[in-house]
């Protein structure tokens, strides 16, 4: 059934002159419950009971109302939210699982959170971030969830807008270059890459390589990455170190072409190496040139700690705590849950742990 969104847009109530009718995108009348019943073939109170759940709906009903919600973008008005207010006692997840070069982080990010609300009696609804703002505004007209972390931020971010018109809780995982009004939790990435940096300038590395993160990585616009190569090259500058920043393919093709080009074959001194990633594939082909960090080299990471530890010679690292941010993110959504709480950033502390990879004296 289709409905004819050029229908009169003025209503004429019971009693008075007539009253315009809301309007909706473009100009045009807003839908309605009405419009939502006619589209999905059931009757309005049909539509009332799936958005308050006050009486049991059959799965397919209930997912035709939803459909036909979807198709109009029918938003209740703000006295049918309230009626239908309860809880759902599901946290919606937001996470793109589309790049190798991150999936086993991520994954520490999302099991965490999923622990944390088992804990608190919630489920996680894992979301697509290809819906990009539309997506938010689904689940909230849908009723889906209860509030909302979204992970991988990019500086123009255009999920931005929409979580600040939301009634629900969104709290981002990481930072648009514009966070006014937004939740934000991330890592502090600015000063784990001067911790590195400062970590092979104490040792007296004569200058810096970093294997950087691929261009398509940094094509995707993620705002860690300008913060974190940002700050370890004015880091670098402020230790009078030169420093190279090389992109490259996580593979162990893109980890050779990075080494012959830093290490090059006259056999002088090596730099000291920084990877933003698991360095599993740089020991491998280090290992395969007869080179061992901590004797021949002087290598650090921004790497998990069990990613560190799974390593041949583990490396002084900084880990971007993934699971101290996650739950210090589900800590902070449930204080919203309850109450207003303002708007800032809130930072995980970087810190250095000290391994095997790194040549000291004595």
């Amino acid at each position: 059934m289709r409905i004819d969104d050029e229908r009169a847009g003025v209503a004429t109530g019971p009693v008075g002159p007539s009253v315009a009718a809301p309007r909706g995108r473009r100009g045009r009348p807003a839908p309605t419950s009405k419009d939502v019943a006619r589209v999905a073939g059931v009757s309005q109170s049909t539509v009332s009971y799936v958005m308050s759940g006050k009486r049991p709906i059959s799965e397919r009903t209930r997912r035709t109302v939803l459909e036909a919600i979807d198709q109009l973008t029918y938003e209740p008005n703000a006295g049918a939210r309230a009626l239908a207010g309860h809880r759902t006692n599901v946290v919606g997840l937001v996470v793109p699982f589309h790049n190798p070069e991150t999936a086993s982080g991520l994954m520490a990010f999302a099991e965490e959170i999923a622990v944390t609300a088992r804990g608190r009696d919630y489920d996680v609804l894992m979301l697509t971030a290809a819906e990009g703002p539309a997506g938010l505004a689904r689940v909230q007209r849908r009723a889906m969830c209860d509030a909302v972390i979204v992970m991988e931020i990019t500086t123009d971010d255009p999920r931005a807008a929409m979580a600040r018109e939301l009634e629900m809780p969104v709290i981002f995982i990481g930072m648009p270059g514009d966070r006014a009004g937004l939740h934000c939790i991330d890592f502090d990435f600015e000063t784990g890459a001067e911790l590195l940096v400062d970590e092979l300038a104490d040792v007296g590395c004569p200058e810096i390589a970093v294997l950087g993160w691929s261009q398509d990585r940094v094509g995707l616009g993620i705002n860690y990455v300008p913060r974190f190569r940002t700050h370890a090259q004015a880091r670098a500058a402020d230790r009078g170190i030169a420093l190279r920043w090389i992109d490259a393919p996580h593979t162990r093709a893109g980890v050779e072409g990075f080494l012959d080009a830093v290490l090059g074959p006259d056999g002088g001194p090596h730099p000291g190496l920084l990877t933003v990633h698991s360095p599993h594939d740089l020991g491998a082909a280090l290992q395969q040139r007869g080179l061992v960090p901590g004797r021949d080299l002087d290598l650090v990471s921004l790497c998990t700690d069990v990613e560190a530890e799974g390593q041949p010679v583990p490396p002084t690292a900084v880990s971007p705590q993934p699971r101290d941010v996650s739950r210090l993110a589900m800590s902070w959504l449930f204080d919203l849950l309850e109450g207003d709480v303002p708007a800032e950033l809130r930072l995980v502390d970087a810190r250095l742990t000290r391994r095997g990879s790194v040549r000291r004296a004595g």
